[in-house]
């Protein structure tokens, strides 16, 4: 019951969810010199997860936070994550990250938001009338679980695009595990 009722949740974010905004990150990511990505709690977790698949297509990313992140510059894209928009820490990295010349796009649950408004691009999931309270996914699980499959879709868009055999990503996987 509870399996459906995800999936169908799901369905109905992703359903009201701009179609063409696979080919639009992909753009944005093919034009960055590099790409950074980061979120806050789950949403940074699903950063990370989009930023491995990232890396395994052959674009050079980086993950905010990491001890081995370098600094961001003019030319590179800063892709953060954020429901509400209004994440205090990605605010902070994203007012550094403009300062430095980065292109910005936000990945929410709201067009309008304190980052939104420093964004160059924002990619809403879904609309907002849709992120009632759902018995069995509290505080932020329809957006984070909805913005996972997009990413993935997105990625496997980039796959297909590009013909990138997955012999070619398997190079790129990690193998000291």
């Amino acid at each position: 019951m509870h399996q459906k009722l995800i999936l169908d949740k799901i369905s109905d974010i992703l359903s009201a969810t701009d179609d063409s905004y696979d080919a639009k990150l992909i753009g944005l990511c093919e034009g960055a010199k590099r790409i950074f990505v980061a979120g806050a709690g789950r949403s940074g977790l699903i950063s990370k997860f989009f930023a491995m698949r990232l890396m395994h297509a052959g674009f050079e990313v980086f993950v905010v936070g990491e001890i081995v992140t370098p600094s961001i510059r003019e030319g590179d894209l800063f892709l953060v994550l954020s429901g509400s928009g209004e994440t205090e820490t990605m605010l902070a990295f994203t007012k550094a990250a403009k300062k430095q010349g980065a292109k910005i796009a936000l990945i929410s649950t709201k067009a309008s938001s304190t980052i939104g408004d420093l964004a160059d691009v924002i990619f809403q999931i879904g609309t907002p009338e849709l992120y009632g309270k759902v018995v069995g996914m509290p505080m932020g699980t329809v957006f984070e679980l909805s913005t996972l499959l997009l990413l993935e879709a997105t990625i496997s868009h980039v796959i297909h695009e590009k013909g990138i055999p997955e012999e070619e990503m398997r190079t790129r996987h990690a193998n000291l595990e």
